[in-house]
């Protein structure tokens, strides 16, 4: 009875944003928990205290997506910002 009132073709969109954000959460959380050199899941790893492993939280910082971003303009549309900013151009 309940179920049927939420399932609906207007509930769709907000079905699909919440999908979107519970998988963004659980990518992160996987992420941290399998990759992330300051977490530490298993009893001994734990016992082992704080260990200097730069290389290991370098590589964790340094991911893909920020080597690709780090020389990128600030910009989300930069045709756009270009037109309007630079109009002898056009």
């Amino acid at each position: 009875m309940a179920g049927s009132r939420w399932v609906r073709p207007e509930v769709y969109p907000l079905f699909a944003a919440m999908g979107v954000a519970m998988g963004i959460c659980g990518f992160q959380l996987i992420r941290n928990i399998t990759i992330n050199p300051e977490v530490r899941v298993n009893k001994q790893n734990r016992a082992a205290g704080v260990l200097e492993n730069f290389e290991e939280g370098e590589k964790y910082s340094e991911n893909f997506l920020r080597k690709f971003v780090r020389n990128k303009k600030p910009e989300i549309m930069p045709s756009i910002n270009n037109f309007f900013s630079d109009p002898q151009n056009n």
